[in-house]
């Protein structure tokens, strides 16, 4: 699999995205908390880009009726076309987990030097290797 050089990991900060081009295919990139996750930008259900949905948790119920809790803060994404939600880290559909999914992709810090001997392409950034970077394996 290449390795590609997507951007500087300080341009992505924790809750933010990116929208990548990746050996031909548009992957949006998330930091959850300085965790990186790559899924390829079209819903599995009908094609919608997935860099422009909403993010959000999941809403439990409690032990008692009326009672529920709230837990993974931004790791829900929901498409913007017809609201199907996929879980960031895994793709996985929150409606039917074991049938469908949005492909991910590795993704992976690196840090300047490491690059610098790598088999890697860089695209669209300039490479000092000082940093750290993102990199997708595709």
């Amino acid at each position: 699999m290449v390795k590609h050089v997507i951007a500087p990991a300080a341009d992505l900060l924790p809750g933010d995205r990116l929208v990548a081009e990746v050996a031909g295919s548009k992957v949006v990139i998330f930091n959850l908390d300085g965790e990186y996750f790559g899924l390829f930008n079209r819903c599995p259900h009908q094609g919608g880009d997935l860099c422009l949905g909403r993010t959000t948790g999941l809403v439990e119920a409690g032990d008692a009726p009326g009672q529920y809790s709230y837990s993974r803060r931004g790791e829900i994404l929901r498409c913007p076309w017809h609201g199907w939600e996929f879980d960031i880290r895994t793709g996985k559909s929150r409606a039917e987990p074991g049938r469908i999914r949005a492909k991910t992709y590795d993704v992976e810090v690196k840090s300047g030097s490491e690059l610098f001997d790598g088999p890697y392409q860089a695209e669209t950034v300039l490479v000092r290797i000082e940093e750290d970077y993102i990199v997708v394996d595709a």
